[in-house]
């Protein structure tokens, strides 16, 4: 009896029934990966305008698509961080402050360029594991099942360029 009134009281916070601390936990790592998605998001448009090379039309191609994929990823975690009634962040200076992906220049060779967008996807699921085992420690199947549909998104962006780029070491 005591627990059940300890949980009722812990969850009155807001209208989804997570403490002020829990909600705070999980914004937190969502605006977290919002960030390094952003900064993603940015270095994709700039390798999709900015490739040259043999491999041009092959790469052109991928980052438009996988950019058009991240747009309506950060789109979700956004709106999913307003669910919880908080603000997402949403200036490139704090994308830029808070994410660990970093930009990249225009400069690059075709290869390089796939090489750091693996690197970014290889952070991005770091991050993505981050919310997901915190959505569950705290009974949040909302953000659970849309980080789990992004995972396997990226699981498959990253096998495609790591095979793409094997391919072209050899």
């Amino acid at each position: 009896m005591i627990a059940e009134k300890e949980t009722k009281r812990k969850r009155i916070f807001s209208k989804l029934g997570y403490s002020q601390e829990e909600t705070n936990d999980l914004v937190g790592l969502m605006n977290t990966l919002l960030a390094n998605y952003n900064v993603h998001y940015q270095k994709l448009r700039n390798f999709h305008w900015n490739v040259v090379g043999a491999d041009f039309f092959d790469i052109h191609e991928q980052f438009e698509m996988q950019y058009n994929d991240a747009k309506e990823s950060i789109d979700e975690i956004a709106e999913r961080i307003r669910v919880f009634g908080k603000t997402p962040l949403s200036t490139m200076k704090d994308y830029l402050e808070e994410s660990e992906i970093k930009e990249a220049s225009t400069d690059l060779e075709a290869m390089q360029m796939v090489k750091f967008i693996i690197e970014d996807y290889r952070l991005l699921m770091e991050k993505m594991f981050d919310v997901l085992e915190m959505a569950i420690e705290y009974g949040d199947s909302g953000t659970e099942d849309m980080v789990k549909a992004q995972i396997k998104k990226l699981e498959k962006y990253h096998w495609m360029m790591t095979a793409f780029s094997s391919e072209k070491d050899k």
